[in-house]
């Protein structure tokens, strides 16, 4: 290794982790980051990016067809798809933020090197396959950044034509008629809306007994009801039965059983979206010949620093314990940067991360579920308000949903939030930040909001906390 590329910090995989190269460049370390493909990872190029300008135009599509007439807007029964059209802005979208990424490097002065990298020691790697040739980079620490890949299950072969997963869902060049997606998490929720306001029948299928099932109760059973409202067709506590796909010349039939075994439904679809959640890529990176790396069910284990049981070897994002988001990704980068530099970072925290997921209407989420903080031990309040009461809500003609907000009883500490309706991921900031600051729900409740606004929300739900809600 003595001709390799020599650097202070040299990163695994081009995803999220850009952000803690560009960290690491502002602290003065000369990077390296080693990329197969394009840059930003999955949410930039399959993820994150895409599906979201996909929504955006199917909420626009919703809004103007089916609301345009309230708003006095005529004519809006004329207004039809033009799927390529979508696909053309949905790719410009991506591309130009592509490039925002490669500009960024170029700027920081990260060297990148393309192709496939293979560990050869817990701080160098072998790249080959790309662009860059046959090279051997080193660097005083790494952080591994492999991200992750679509999961399926077991009899559910995806072959990207009749069962596929939500990457080749994206390079479809038409809206299917008829579409089953197996799995309502936060990927199977937003399809279904997608699908469902672009024209699709929609059956969604989740094996536990609720959809989002990782949502505070109350937000489930609120996703529920809008989703049958909008004939979304939702089969819980159920699954396909494998024996029974069978690809015909329209599509694929198969076989809906309920987890009781009581309820059989017989169906035909153009295609099944399996969207059961996604996996880690760990395998063929080299990290089997690392002595020192645990690992748990195909995850690289790291303490709240990102740092492996090996000396300067670190991982983040979706190959570690944790949520699979890309925020989450780009906070733990910084994490590990700021400790390989010297510095004194906070460890990363997974109880402060939001979530959302941007199905219509929105859900977003930080912090305990009601749930999960009584399974605690906290003795807790809860307050909730409904969007309808709001002047904006009705205003915007976004009347569905709430927002709950789960206390301490005894002390009065926000422990979490639960939105579901417009914006809900743009409102999450506030209590995120409370929980930061170890805040009260009294405290959002005096903190003034702004009227008209949909943030009034929040501080009714906190008022609720005590009983005190004002327009209910």
């Amino acid at each position: 290794m003595s001709d390799a590329q020599q650097f202070d910090l040299l990163i695994l995989g081009g995803g999220m982790s850009y952000v803690g190269a560009i960290r690491a460049a502002q602290l003065g370390l000369k990077v390296g980051l080693v990329e197969r493909d394009r840059m930003g990872g999955t949410c930039l190029n399959r993820g994150c990016i895409p599906t979201k300008a996909m929504l955006e135009t199917a909420d626009l599509l919703h809004r103007v067809t089916e609301q345009g007439a309230e708003f006095g807007l005529a004519g809006g029964d004329g207004i039809t798809l033009d799927y390529p059209a979508l696909g053309k802005r949905r790719d410009a979208v991506v591309e130009k933020h592509v490039k925002g990424v490669e500009f960024l490097m170029k700027k920081n002065n990260v060297t990148i090197l393309r192709g496939n990298g293979t560990l050869t020691s817990p701080t160098s790697v072998h790249v080959s396959g790309g662009e860059s040739g046959e090279v051997d980079a080193t660097g005083t620490d790494l952080i591994l950044a492999t991200g992750s890949a679509p999961r399926s299950l077991p009899g559910l072969d995806v072959d990207g034509d009749r069962i596929i997963t939500s990457d080749e869902a994206l390079k479809r060049e038409a809206v299917p008629a008829r579409v089953a997606i197996v799995g309502a998490g936060a990927i199977g929720v937003e399809w279904a809306s997608l699908y469902s306001d672009l024209g699709a029948e929609v059956h969604l299928i989740e094996y536990l007994e609720r959809i989002v099932p990782l949502e505070d109760a109350d937000v489930s059973k609120e996703l529920t009801r809008i989703f049958k409202k909008r004939n979304v067709k939702i089969y819980a506590a159920s699954s396909i039965d494998p024996k029974s796909i069978e690809r015909t010349k329209g599509g694929v039939h198969f076989a809906v059983e309920g987890r009781d075994g009581k309820t059989r439904v017989e169906m035909e679809t153009d295609v099944i979206l399996v969207a059961v959640g996604r996996r880690p890529v760990t395998e063929g990176i080299g990290l089997e010949d690392i002595p020192g790396v645990e690992m748990e069910r195909g995850f690289v284990k790291v303490n709240g620093f990102m740092q492996t049981g090996v000396p300067h070897l670190y991982a983040i994002g979706d190959i570690v314990p944790g949520y699979a988001l890309a925020h989450v990704a780009s906070h733990e980068a910084v994490v590990a940067v700021e400790k390989i530099a010297g510095h004194d970072p906070d460890q990363v925290r997974m109880e402060l991360m939001p979530r959302v997921t941007f199905c219509r209407p929105e859900i977003a989420s930080v912090g305990m579920t009601e749930a999960q903080a009584t399974d605690a031990g906290h003795t807790v309040k809860v307050g909730s308000f409904p969007f309808r009461a709001l002047g904006k809500a009705t205003i915007v003609g976004e009347v569905d949903g709430f927002a709950k907000l789960v206390a301490d009883a005894e002390t009065g500490l926000l422990l979490g939030a639960h939105l579901i309706g417009a914006h809900a991921g743009d409102l999450l900031a506030e209590p995120t930040l409370a929980l930061l600051l170890e805040g009260t729900a009294g405290e959002i409740a005096m903190s003034v909001h702004a009227h008209p606004t949909l943030t009034e929300v929040l501080v009714e739900a906190a008022l609720a906390v005590d009983g005190a809600a004002i327009h209910v």
